[in-house]
């Protein structure tokens, strides 16, 4: 388990829309460095499913090469198709990363828990790794499968050792709520906004795109958690919600990457790759002045 904040690091891409190894190696060294306890490569904010299976295992093989720290890494590994899920999850296991989160096999809709729990012990089963863990993920607005409280429930009981958590980016507290009542599972919250309340339930932290941005704050808010200082930590919070709340304004993956653009004074981190489009430059200059205001310097 890796308690505290975890990033879900933006993918970089050069002006030809290669990734950028170098980019990405100063962005994850800066993360670790103010407020991060890990990193989440290729997630959702990560362009995961616009990045191709070698570029993950070369662009991880990178980070480590690097001296980012396996155990501080839980890559995100599931793609439609079960064969390279197996894959990118045995590589990142191999490579010793604290664990893999992954997606539900999310092409074909309207699947039963029954249909999920066979992809997931199939998973474990071909995998075949006795230090596999397996954070699952729960983000059904953008995949279009989502895993319910009963087959999470299952999976980890039939599991137990190998289904360490989940990260929860439904956006709904009353799921977190129910996942936080499943013994020994660690939940992740998918944004910042109710870490508070899911750390006093015993959460470890939370997931959150905007630790690309904020990580720092965001961070300290649930180090003063776990250190029990609610009350600094929810004064603490309310800039944090606002910064959050500033995003949601914007499409999240662009605008972060126009931020990074601004905080690295480097235009190649405004390359996002299609169907993703850039924010105009209006829009990323409006964005920038606001998160002047709480004290970014952009």
């Amino acid at each position: 388990m890796i308690k505290g904040l975890i990033s879900p690091i933006l993918s970089p891409f050069d002006d030809n829309l290669m990734f950028n190894q170098d980019m990405y190696n100063e962005l994850a060294h800066d993360l670790l460095l103010n407020g991060c306890a890990g990193l989440a490569p290729f997630g959702t904010t990560g362009e995961a499913l616009s990045v191709s299976n070698e570029e993950r295992i070369n662009a991880l093989d990178g980070l480590l090469k690097d001296g980012i720290p396996a155990d501080k890494l839980i890559p995100g590994t599931g793609v439609c198709n079960f064969p390279d899920t197996v894959k990118l999850s045995r590589h990142a296991i191999d490579s010793g990363c604290m664990g893999v989160m992954t997606l539900p096999a999310f092409y074909f809709k309207g699947v039963s828990d029954q249909g999920l729990f066979d992809y997931y012990r199939k998973l474990i089963e071909e995998i075949n790794l006795t230090n596999l863990k397996i954070y699952l993920y729960h983000i059904p607005q953008v995949s279009g499968v989502g895993l319910s409280i009963n087959l999470v429930k299952k999976l980890k009981s039939e599991f137990p050792d190998i289904i360490a958590g989940i990260k929860d980016s439904s956006g709904i507290w009353e799921n977190t709520l129910e996942l936080l009542k499943i013994n020994d599972l660690s939940v992740y919250p998918g944004a910042e906004l109710p870490v508070i309340d899911a750390i006093k339930l015993g959460s470890p932290g939370c997931i959150s795109a905007t630790a690309n941005i904020n990580s720092k704050n965001i961070g300290e808010v649930i180090e003063l958690c776990h250190q029990d200082n609610w009350q600094k930590a929810t004064d603490l919070h309310k800039n944090v919600k606002e910064v959050r709340y500033l995003f949601q304004d914007y499409s999240a993956i662009p605008a972060q990457k126009a931020m990074l653009a601004k905080k690295y004074s480097n235009n190649t981190w405004k390359n996002i790759r299609p169907p993703l489009e850039r924010i105009s430059d209006g829009a990323a200059n409006e964005l920038a002045n606001k998160l002047i205001k709480f004290g970014f310097n952009l």
